[in-house]
């Protein structure tokens, strides 16, 4: 017996021909759906990138406790299971995650893996623009995003040297894939794990992908959307997404390279075959790109998942179970006879597969210090931090690691010792305190640590956008499956909150969890806190000057945002600067958030116009 798992990344089920697309061209993932089994409601579970693989390796729930990380000493790791129970496992990827302090952890627990360079910024190639470039940003007036720019800079001299297709590292990836294949099909009982970061952004590929999604664009050369709300023309929203759908095509190409494979040597008699993603990626609906500054919406965390099982006579068929990533590694250790961790939280597809057979109740997901977020197979409830301090907030952690950084003595200064949770083998952990919204490893390192400056410092206790400006969500996906009428029913609510509750106490959560999105840990949630709730969302409403005026809840948003990157001492200052602007500005007394990023230039030093104006503006999208 053998097993594949397909991995790719910010794959959209919503542009592929199985779950329904009729533009984009994915031939091979429809020859996929019809050797396999199709859910529909598979859901991922932590994000983004390195939480979900946590999460495939140890089937559990990763973001109430920690946020991006390696794997911890007590971590259950399906890899590892197999290797020391005569599976030979093997990673082939492309995806620079993994060797990055972040996921530094991951790769070794296959019993062996190949590394595939060039994906985004990897820091793979050299080049005198380079070091040209990392001299000058030395100066402290250098631009805010230096990593940023950094990132952006390698991606372009990787790209010099994936002139062509065979060189793509996707290309590569299959290409050591299937020689893995080749070499060792004879053999029995390995798994092998092909992962292609595409076709996460930026959405390079080949100009015969791109010749197959003729569009008008007359903008400058983009494939790469910004963490950030819509604020592109027509034209260049369709742009975006005919990139996407390019790679998206190439993606779909070496996919069928792996069912020829497959065909070719028959492995469909004794090889089982999973193909997923992480997440998935907003190409605009909701007004957003990408995914992490905003709730997780449905085109995120609703994923596609196909199953060939060589076991059972299930084909060409589609699974409306509600399924997630942490049954990934239950079912590939079910499927070799070995026994499931206790500590897995994830449960075997067999029986889904087979009998239909319900596993689960509800899907969990979020990230951490964002909403927490669940799903009853009806409603959809997002429940936000209830104020925009966001705590308490902690990691909990052995190994303290961001995603290229570590933790920085700063951060650790103030950690304390936690007793063991359950999962954790007896093991004590750190308690470190996180400071702001969702400031963890995915931009941690934006900041400019080192500088002296106030507005730069107070990076580290901002995020790319807090929770709590969005409030809590209800939607209903039976009836409104875009999401585009939030409801209004506390007893439904309840209800959802109840189930949250009962999830974040199955998952161990820490108390603090609780009390940051307002929640009671022990005992039922009645309507009279769901009621309570509204009413402080309400008063976090009120404007902080100003109150003759009729403040937007974006504008107050906005406002709460820009304060942050002024200094204590300067704040009273700062305050009455605004306060005069806006009276001088807002004839109508309505003060929205575009009038208040027009403050920006009175009250921050120049050279960080740029970097809280981009900041405050996605503080101010609250939808």
């Amino acid at each position: 017996m053998k097993a594949i798992l397909l991995m790719f990344d910010s794959l959209n089920l919503s542009m592929l021909q199985p779950y329904g697309c009729e533009w984009t061209k994915t031939p091979n993932f429809q020859r996929l759906a019809e050797h396999s089994v199709k859910f529909t409601q598979n859901f991922a579970g932590s994000l983004p990138c390195m939480p979900a693989r946590r999460e495939l390796h140890t089937g559990r729930y990763n973001f109430l406790h920690r946020s991006w990380g390696p794997l911890e000493p007590f971590d259950d790791s399906m890899p590892q299971i197999l290797k020391d129970t005569g599976v030979y496992s093997h990673l082939i990827s492309d995806h620079m995650h993994y060797w990055e302090d972040g996921g530094a952890t991951y790769h070794s627990r296959y019993n062996s893996w190949e590394i595939i360079r060039g994906q985004e910024g990897d820091k793979w190639k050299a080049s005198p623009e380079l070091i040209q470039s990392t001299i000058k940003v030395q100066n402290k007036d250098a631009q805010y995003f230096m990593s940023t720019k950094e990132l952006h800079q390698h991606d372009q001299v990787n790209r010099s040297y994936l002139d062509s297709k065979e060189k793509m590292p996707m290309a590569v990836t299959f290409e050591k894939g299937l020689e893995f294949i080749d070499k060792n099909n004879i053999a029995d009982r390995w798994f092998l794990q092909i992962e292609c970061f595409d076709p996460h952004e930026p959405f390079y590929t080949q100009q015969a992908y791109k010749d197959l999604y003729p569009h008008e664009y007359k903008g400058t050369e983009s494939d790469w959307p910004p963490y950030h709300h819509v604020t592109e023309d027509d034209q260049t929203q369709n742009h975006y997404k005919m990139e996407y759908a390019a790679l998206l095509t190439m993606c779909d190409d070496y996919l069928g390279k792996l069912l020829d494979k497959m065909d070719e040597l028959n492995m469909w008699e004794d090889t089982m075959l999973i193909v997923n993603t992480d997440h998935g990626y907003l190409l605009g609906e909701h007004g957003w790109w990408s995914k992490v500054v905003m709730p997780c919406y449905d085109e995120i965390t609703r994923t596609p998942l196909f199953v060939y099982d060589p076991r059972l006579e299930c084909q060409g068929e589609s699974r409306d179970e509600l399924v997630q990533l942490i049954d990934i590694p239950a079912t590939i250790l079910e499927f070799f006879g070995i026994a499931i961790p206790k500590n897995m939280q994830g449960k075997p597809l067999r029986t889904v597969i087979a009998d239909h057979k319900k596993i689960r109740d509800y899907a969990l997901f979020g990230i951490h210090g964002a909403h927490v977020n669940i799903f009853d197979g009806e409603h959809v409830y997002m429940k936000a931090p209830v104020s925009e301090e966001n705590k308490p907030l902690y990691e909990y952690t052995l190994l303290p690691l961001h995603m290229r950084n570590m933790f920085s003595p700063k951060e650790l200064s103030n950690l304390e010792l936690q007793e063991p949770f359950n999962f954790t083998k007896g093991c004590k952990l750190m308690k470190i305190p996180k400071g702001g919204a969702c400031n963890d490893s995915m931009f941690s390192s934006l900041l400019m640590e080192n500088s002296e400056d106030s507005a730069a410092k107070s990076i580290d206790n901002n995020s790319l956008v807090n929770a709590a400006n969005f409030g809590d969500k209800l939607f209903n996906l039976r009836t409104d499956p875009r999401q585009e009428h939030e409801l209004r029913d506390v007893e439904i609510e309840t209800k959802m909150a109840n189930l949250l509750v009962l999830a974040m106490k199955e998952n161990e959560s820490p108390a603090e969890q609780f009390d940051r999105i307002g929640l009671p840990g022990d005992r039922e949630v009645i309507k009279e806190d769901i009621e309570i709730l509204h009413r402080i969302s309400q008063q976090n409403q009120e404007p902080l000057i100003l109150r003759d005026y009729k403040w937007t809840h974006s504008g107050i948003n906005t406002y709460r945002a820009l304060l942050k990157f002024i200094s204590e001492e300067n704040k009273a200052e700062a305050t009455d600067i605004i306060s005069q602007s806006l009276k001088r500005m807002s004839d109508d007394k309505n003060i929205t958030s575009k009038l208040i990023v027009q403050q920006v230039p009175l009250v921050i030093p120049e050279k960080y116009i740029d970097m809280v104006t981009y900041f405050i503006e996605l503080s101010g999208r609250v939808f």
